[in-house]
């Protein structure tokens, strides 16, 4: 069973978050049973049909018997959205780069060029042709820039639902442990 498939509710949500982050929680996956595995445990026994509750005491009694605690559990559940926490530190700055990238360089851009719009519009008739040149040069930018922010807007939204989403299964899963373990 893969890490995806573990957890509820990751339809519909942005495919490339959904899947780089359970990759990173597969990649970070610690030794022995720990939450992951109870996770997946808790998932077949869910899919049979069994209520939650029974799903839970029975996926922990037979963790349980290869030396899986309920301190365990739960320590190995925060390591896991300590991964997601610090995928979420790399992706800010990754996001970070890209505005500084694709926006700010853009809005830079179209800054110098409207001050040389200025300058054109002050010199002889002979600029005109530089004018409009220019102030093509802007309008084209201005439509990068909207797109450029959009698709990061976009991408940014689809992580943090992602993100929100994992985080609140997490602690739901940690809430039932210590409800009911």
């Amino acid at each position: 069973m893969s890490v995806k498939s573990m957890f509820n509710g990751l339809n519909g949500l942005d495919e490339k978050s959904v899947d780089f982050l359970t990759s990173s929680l597969a990649k970070n996956n610690l030794p022995g049973f720990d939450y992951l595995e109870f996770k997946q445990s808790l998932g077949n026994l869910s899919a049979l049909g069994m209520d939650e509750s029974t799903a839970l005491r029975s996926a922990y009694a037979t963790a349980a018997t290869v030396g899986l605690t309920k301190d365990k559990l739960l320590k190995t559940a925060e390591h896991y959205k300590g991964v997601l926490n610090r995928e979420k530190g790399q992706f800010d700055v990754a996001l970070q780069k890209q505005i500084d990238q694709k926006v700010k360089a853009k809005q830079t851009e179209v800054d110098k060029l409207r001050k040389q719009v200025e300058d054109y519009m002050a010199k002889i008739r002979e600029l005109e042709s530089r004018i409009a040149e220019a102030q093509k040069t802007i309008a084209d930018s201005d439509g990068v820039i909207q797109a450029a922010m959009e698709k990061i807007e976009t991408t940014k939204d689809g992580f943090e639902t992602t993100l929100r989403v994992l985080m609140n299964e997490i602690d739901r899963d940690i809430q039932n442990i210590q409800h009911y373990l």
